[in-house]
């Protein structure tokens, strides 16, 4: 019988953490240090760490090259720093390969990772860098905290002092299409013991998958969720979004009211901007149709360019018109704050080299 492929021990809980160290024999007590080097200090080289004795033994055997635990830490392939020097975007190159990205963004007072959840999407929007490139493959949760790990290395040591505040799964991939890494991966970061990252920080984007959106009320998830909607009829969405055609206009806007009722929350809606597809004022009136009875709040996104998509984004004096409208019907909306548009941070605008593989992990 072969040897069980290697594991992460990023992929892992604490309590799977206290598991493995009790089916080595090894004290679970050993637990809450082994987590803390991982998760609160950042710690990619475990061997040199002062552990009691029998920890040091246990990540002896245990961690490393041809072990049954490895730590995820992704290579930076290229690292990409905005001329207003507020976002940094990083190519990470992960085991098999794969290249995925990830955003650090500082804001007044803050500072926000936005993390991939998957290679690639399976979603397509018209207008998205990642939809263009299609899917390849989901993350694993610890490829998900890896990138949370690596933006708050970065961080404290090029702005001492200065904590990761917000997270957002706004990156390549479609959280809700990996809802359980994606899940598991938030546990881990949320966790007041580890990377501590409060719930109420934490934002879920989703196109729209209506399972998810629905799983995530009924668990009681209390993650922040926002909805790429984009279109106020069928047909205005389905010309940008793919996705509608599985989970039609309707039926998101019913999950979404499921959704608020069951857990009392706000929802985001994200809306992208573009000339001459929804912009109009017919479509913010429509749109505020739509949205009546939800506890919304609706954000404007001009459209960032890419190279698979001919669209612009609507005129300054267009959207603030689109805004007005929704304003005056009592919705909150605000205009995103654009970070990174120089070096394809912006939103829709990841994509790395697709690269296929049968190499395992």
């Amino acid at each position: 019988m072969a040897d069980p492929l290697p594991r992460s021990l990023h992929d892992l809980g604490f309590a799977e953490i206290e598991a493995e160290l009790r089916a080595a024999g090894t004290s679970a007590h050993h637990a809450k240090a082994l987590w803390r080097a991982l998760h609160r200090e950042n710690e990619l080289d475990l061997a040199a760490r002062d552990f009691c004795r029998p920890l040091k033994q246990w990540v002896a055997a245990r961690v490393g090259a041809g072990k049954p635990f490895f730590l995820d830490a992704p290579e930076v392939s290229s690292e990409t720093h905005s001329a207003d020097g507020l976002t940094r975007k990083f190519l990470l190159r992960q085991r098999d390969g794969q290249e995925t990205e990830t955003v650090l963004m500082g804001y007044d007072g803050r500072h926000t990772a936005c993390v991939s959840t998957q290679a690639g999407c399976a979603m397509g929007c018209v207008f998205c860098a990642t939809g263009q490139m299609g899917f390849v493959r989901h993350l694993r949760p610890g490829e998900i905290v890896a990138q949370v790990l690596h933006a708050r290395r970065v961080l404290e040591a090029t702005m001492p002092g200065r904590r990761l505040r917000n997270l957002v799964l706004m990156g390549m991939g479609e959280p809700l299409h990996n809802y359980d890494a994606v899940i598991r991966a938030l546990e881990i970061i949320s966790t007041v013991r580890g990377i501590g990252i409060g719930p109420s920080r934490i934002s879920i984007s989703t196109v729209g998958v209506v399972p998810g959106i629905l799983r995530l009320a009924e668990e009681g998830q209390p993650y922040r969720l926002a909805v790429s909607l984009h279109g106020s009829t069928e047909e205005e969405r389905a010309a940008l979004v793919p996705a509608s055609k599985k989970w039609p206009l309707a039926e998101l806007i019913a999950a979404c009211r499921s959704y608020g009722e069951i857990t009392g929350k706000r929802i985001f809606f994200e809306w992208t901007l573009i000339a001459g597809k929804n912009d109009s004022p017919d479509t913010a009136r429509r749109l505020v149709e739509l949205l009546k009875g939800i506890d919304a709040h609706v954000n404007l996104i001009p459209l960032n360019p890419t190279g698979g998509f001919a669209g612009t984004a609507a005129a300054a004096g267009v959207g603030q018109e689109f805004q007005r409208i929704l304003l005056g019907a009592g919705i909150p909306c605000t205009f995103r704050q654009r970070r990174g548009i120089d070096v394809a941070a912006g939103c829709g605008m990841l994509k790395a080299e697709k690269v296929k593989t049968r190499f395992t992990i």
